[in-house]
């Protein structure tokens, strides 16, 4: 299939315009070269010549001819800026800014792995923080509560200790003495008693004092045999 060109009677195209001839109606470079921008097909004519752009356009399909007319403008831009590298210079230049934008990506990465490390570790040890605790209280309820027992039970012992010492020092109080019956009314004795008991306690006491030997007076001067051998 063909594409029907009709031959611009009002403005030529760039390239037809730029080589002083009339626009064909199948002109090859009228689709692809607006009189509007000229120095496009100025670029491509200086570094390619306007024959060799005909030829590479026709080899194409129909399809990709205007992709084709664009990088053609666009390498010969860049070769007309940078005649020793030309579109590699660009591609060169394009790759290190590539590089080097790969490498900060990978840096940033790295720190957010080390983040997610850091956050993950954190969680976990939280996660086995919390499930010692849990598995250590009961263990310390019984131990704080260990205490509370003996207390009681060492307060009880202080407690029966000290009742104990209580019943020991502190004895129970004796009974109250029996009440003595109250003593009978002596009876007075006969006279025929007292005046035998008053006879017999005056012949006694008359015995008693006759018995006492006599008593002997010594002069100052008498001297007993009795104490010269205490002198001798």
């Amino acid at each position: 299939m063909g594409r029907k060109q009709s031959l611009n009677t009002v403005t030529p195209c760039a390239a037809c315009k730029l080589l002083r001839r009339r626009c064909a109606e199948e002109c090859p470079f009228s689709p692809y070269f607006s009189p509007h921008e000229p120095q496009k097909f100025a670029a491509v004519h200086k570094v390619f010549g306007a024959s060799n752009v005909s030829k590479m356009l026709m080899e194409v399909g129909e399809g990709q001819r205007a992709d084709a007319a664009n990088s053609l403008v666009y390498e010969a831009n860049l070769r007309l800026r940078d005649p020793v590298y030309g579109c590699m210079g660009a591609i060169s230049g394009l790759q290190q800014q590539i590089q080097t934008l790969q490498a900060e990506v990978n840096a940033v990465r790295a720190e957010i792995l080390k983040y997610k490390y850091r956050e993950a570790a954190a969680t976990a040890t939280a996660t086995l923080i919390s499930m010692n605790h849990h598995h250590h209280l009961p263990s310390n309820n019984n131990n704080n509560q260990a205490p509370i027992i003996i207390n009681n039970n060492n307060d009880n012992n202080a407690a029966n200790s000290s009742s104990q010492q209580q019943g020991i020092s502190q004895p129970p109080p004796l009974p109250p003495p029996p009440l003595r019956p109250a003593p009978p009314n002596p009876s007075l004795p006969s006279p025929s008693t007292v005046v035998l008991s008053s006879s017999l306690s005056s012949s006694s006491a008359s015995s008693v004092y006759n018995n006492t030997p006599p008593k002997t007076t010594l002069s100052h001067g008498s001297i007993t045999s009795e104490s010269v051998p205490y002198f001798a």
